[in-house]
């Protein structure tokens, strides 16, 4: 079992705010292992049926339970998971609970009213950059390659029947267990078909011909699918220009494992390491904030910027992705702040080993790697980033000059 200290030390900052942490992410992405790594924690499996029998009073069971920390994994499975929660958060907040199960609990409108304000909810995504670290194999052609979900992740070998496993017991035991579906094979293909255009521009009408539905039906198909953490949906941001994408999303798969899987790739070329790296890119930002709040810039005449954060009252972060750090070029960037001049300006790229900044086009622009987004953002109220002047300081003493650098691909 190995240590994974980015999500050990979330879940202890989660518990100094809330006693009831939601463990939530797609299967296999490691969270009952996680829970196996806290000390002295009871982990219940609540898929069995003395567990169920041992919870049917919730108040008794915490109340011998003192101040152990208590896993309840697989709580979808009880009869009454909120009410147990709740009884756990309003009256005994000194026990800390750890609940994981179907990532579609939380898409439950009843779930969230139960329990609202009562619960942290902390995403585990696929591996991150420290994760590949604890696992000592930071190749990073295998980590996209393999993906980020540990098992397959460990495999010396494309795991090509567990990817349809996972798939299998995705449909059986994730989609009917919330959403009103009745047919597995379109749903799959347009999942699949999701895989191999992911990072384009969603349009429904595209997809409704080949998944042999309607529009209607793929637009709830998507949802089930954002809903359950296995796409991410990014919407454009805009202020509502003549010549910018207002409404198009773009659509990604959640891990760059099955999107080899589904395209049959088993090696990689130059291009395909661009396309994979701004899905780890992504992937870490969504560790890092916590928030699927990452949108995406685009004119109509083709200028894009690939990642915007922008909170409620606070000027539009723009993030760029490059393989190497010499494929980059201004223009874009130029274009998106003559829109709107003020905010930061990232890129992130995969030959980058010291953060250090440039002037471009009379831009001041930053270039980091992937292990140093993680000083970009805090986990803290409303997903904002630290202060400016704290940003800053990871690229304090940078120079127009650049370092050097590695060259081919790099470990991450």
């Amino acid at each position: 079992m190995w240590p994974r200290p980015f999500w050990s030390a979330r879940l202890e900052a989660a518990w100094s705010r809330r006693s009831v942490i939601w463990l939530m992410g797609v299967r296999r992405a490691g969270k009952t292992v996680l829970c196996q790594s806290i000390p002295n924690a009871e982990l219940l499996d609540c898929e069995l049926p003395r567990v169920r029998a041992l919870l049917h009073d919730p108040e008794a069971f915490f109340a011998e339970r003192g101040e152990q920390p208590v896993v309840l994994d697989g709580i979808h499975r009880l009869p009454n998971p909120s009410e147990v929660l709740k009884i756990a958060a309003d009256h005994f907040p000194r026990v800390r609970i750890i609940a994981t199960g179907s990532s579609t609990l939380a898409a439950s409108a009843r779930f969230r009213d139960t329990l609202a304000g009562r619960k942290e909810e902390l995403w585990l995504t696929p591996m991150v950059y420290q994760d590949a670290v604890s696992f000592t194999r930071t190749n990073l052609e295998h980590r996209m390659l393999r993906g980020g979900l540990p098992a397959f992740f460990e495999s010396t070998t494309t795991p090509e029947r567990e990817y349809q496993e996972w798939l299998d017991a995705f449909w059986a035991r994730d989609l009917l267990e919330l959403f009103r579906l009745e047919r597995r094979a379109p749903l799959l293909k347009f999942l699949e078909l999701l895989f191999v255009d992911s990072g384009g521009l969603f349009q429904a009408t595209r997809f409704a011909t080949p998944c042999e539905v309607s529009r209607p039906t793929i637009m709830n198909y998507l949802a089930a699918l954002e809903a359950t953490f296995v796409v991410h949906v990014l919407r454009p941001f805009s202020r509502r220009r003549s010549h910018e994408i207002v409404a198009t999303p773009r659509v990604y798969g959640f891990d760059t494992g099955f999107i080899c899987h589904v395209k049959g790739w088993t090696s990689l070329r130059p291009e395909d390491r661009g396309f994979l790296w701004e899905h780890l890119v992504l992937n870490e930002l969504h560790a890092c904030m916590q928030s699927r709040n990452v949108q995406y810039w685009r004119t109509k005449g083709g200028r894009e910027i690939d990642f915007v954060f922008a909170p409620r009252g606070r000027p539009p972060m723009a993030i760029e992705c490059k393989w190497a750090e010499d494929a980059f070029e201004a223009d874009h960037l130029e274009a998106f702040r003559s829109l709107y001049p003020e905010g930061d300006n990232i890129v992130v790229a995969a030959d980058v080993d010291t953060p250090h900044s440039r002037k471009l086009r009379g831009l001041t622009v930053p270039f980091i790697g992937l292990r140093h987004i993680q000083q970009l953002f805090l986990v803290a109220d409303e997903n904002t980033p630290p202060p400016r002047e704290s940003r800053s300081s990871l690229i304090a003493g940078g120079s127009d000059r650049r370092p050097r650098r590695r060259r081919g691909p790099r470990p991450i």
